[in-house]
Order: C-alpha cells, then sequence, then structure tokens
C-alpha cells in the first residue's frame, strides 16, 4: 500500500460570513480565547484568527492535555509565553485546569479592569469570545466553566450555531464564536492530522491510509511507545506491514492467514484516540519555525 498522503476535501463557505460576524462583535469584546487541540497546537487552529482579532489581547487553551506529551505542552505553554500570548493547559471532559482560566484572564487584563475602577465602573465585567475550530471543545468549555448546559455540545464540526452570552461572574462573562472557525483547507497535512484525532469522519477516508500514516508519524517521533503497546520487535519494515503485524498480534486473521487490515486500522485509530498508545503530541514548535 501507498502511504502517500490522501486528499481531504474540505468545503468552508461560511468563513467569510463568520469572519465578518467577529468583527462586527470585536468592539465590545475585551479579548479572545482560543481552544486548540493539545496534540495538535498547529493544525486545530484557524491561520487567519490573528488577522480577525486584530490586537485583541489572546489566551490559547490546550485541550485535551491528558492526552498530549506533557513536555511538548510545556514547550508550547513557553512558545506562547514567548510571544506574549498566556497558555493554559486544560482538559474540557475532566474540568482539569478550568479553573485557572479566570485567574489567568483577568491577569491578561489587568489594565482594563484598573480603567474600569478609575472610571467608576466596578461592576463592568469583561467580556471574552471563545473561539475554536469545529471539534476542538469549544462548547465543552463553556459548559464546563459555567456548570451548566447554555452552550450547547455535541461531537460534530459545527453545531454551535448564534451568539450565546454566559455569565461566568460578576467580572466575566464569555461569548461563543458568533459562527464557524475552520482549519487550513489547503494544507492536507493539517486535515490528515485532524483526522487522526478523529475531527474529520472517518466515513470519508481511507481509514487503512490513515492508520499507515498514523504509523509513520509514531515511527518518528514515539517509536518506543509503539513497540511497547503493541509488543513489536522492531519498526523496520514498511508501515503497512507493521499494521499488519499489529493486526496478526490481536487475533484479526481472516481466511488464508492474512490480517484484517481494516479492523486492524480501526483498532489502531480508536487506541491513539483514546491515549492507549500514550501521551503523544503530533506538532512541535519547530514545526511553527
Amino acid at each position: 500500500m501507498s502511504s502517500e498522503m490522501q486528499h481531504i476535501q474540505w468545503f468552508p463557505g461560511h468563513m467569510t460570513k463568520t469572519r465578518r460576524k467577529i468583527e462586527e462583535v470585536l468592539p465590545i469584546i475585551d479579548a479572545v480565547a482560543e481552544i486548540v487541540d493539545a496534540r495538535i497546537p498547529l493544525s486545530s487552529r484557524n491561520p487567519d484568527l490573528a488577522d480577525i482579532i486584530k490586537d485583541k489581547p489572546l489566551m490559547i487553551l490546550l485541550n485535551k492535555c491528558d492526552m498530549a506529551d506533557p513536555a511538548q505542552t510545556a514547550l508550547w505553554i513557553e512558545h506562547y509565553k514567548n510571544q506574549g500570548i498566556a497558555a493554559v493547559p486544560v482538559d474540557c471532559k475532566t474540568g482539569k485546569g478550568i479553573g485557572n482560566f479566570k485567574e489567568k484572564i483577568k491577569d491578561t487584563l489587568a489594565d482594563k479592569l484598573e480603567q474600569y475602577r478609575a472610571k467608576g465602573m466596578v461592576g463592568k465585567p469583561l467580556r471574552v469570545m471563545v473561539v475554536g475550530i469545529p471539534n476542538v471543545g469549544k462548547s465543552t468549555f463553556i459548559n464546563r466553566i459555567a456548570g451548566n448546559n447554555k452552550a450547547k455540545a455535541e461531537n460534530r464540526p459545527g453545531v454551535t450555531r448564534g451568539n450565546q452570552w454566559v455569565t461566568i461572574d460578576k467580572q466575566l462573562e464569555l461569548l461563543d464564536t458568533p459562527g464557524v472557525l475552520w482549519p487550513k483547507f489547503e494544507d492536507q497535512t493539517v486535515g490528515e492530522r485532524l483526522a487522526f484525532t478523529g475531527a474529520v469522519k472517518d466515513a470519508v477516508l481511507d481509514i487503512e491510509l490513515l492508520a499507515v500514516r498514523l504509523i509513520e508519524n509514531l515511527k518518528e517521533s514515539y517509536p518506543q511507545l509503539l513497540t511497547d503497546r503493541y509488543n513489536l520487535t522492531s519498526l523496520e519494515d514498511e508501515p503497512y506491514d507493521i499494521l499488519c503485524a499489529i493486526g496478526k498480534k490481536r487475533g484479526m486473521v481472516i481466511r488464508g492467514g492474512q490480517t484484517d487490515t481494516e479492523r486492524a486500522a480501526v483498532m489502531l485509530l480508536e487506541e491513539y484516540r483514546n491515549c492507549k498508545i500514550g501521551r503523544i503530541t503530533l506538532e512541535r514548535v519547530c514545526d511553527n519555525a
């Protein structure tokens, strides 16, 4: 099997409309909180966001941090810090790190709070817009920090619609993004890495090729985790042959002694997505150069 990257089709359509809606509400926004997937901090961002929000303060929330390599997450946090951007590792499903968000955002906007106090506007809350590409955990974050289900969360792209303001406390209000921010469609590496994490539906992909590409990535960055999880003696074979070996070790054999590579591929991707292979970050700070 060829391990060439498969072309993942994107049909954004709404990006211009979303940009216009965001620009319309920016005058009343004090800061922007962008949620990204800690496993793929580059691919899970919208490349136009900085241009859209201009000089508004930005905070980055590295979601699914418990599934990412902690050493790499620390490097990303330092990278953002060097850019003057506060970054917080969180896990929106469990709530880990969520408590740090309010403190960090108020630190980021300390000057704004002081301006309010100086003008006698002590009761005026900070307004923060929460943004993120589909399926990155935006609505789950809002629900978690709000303690209720004011923002609808579903595991499918583009489910959140309309402007939803959520009051967190007397000093903080959140706005769910008025529209859908998309990733970098033209870069197939981006599409592929999003597919690894499950942000792109498997039904539109060649699942075996996707698994082979994941093995290629793991061979390069996390060979020990791959060999340990599947009891492999060597990674010298081609990625497709490694997939076959993994399938055989799991008893996924069909008539004639051949490996059921489709079953093996589904299993491999599920185990990666459920962090059973280990805590893995597929994008490094050096990739951002």
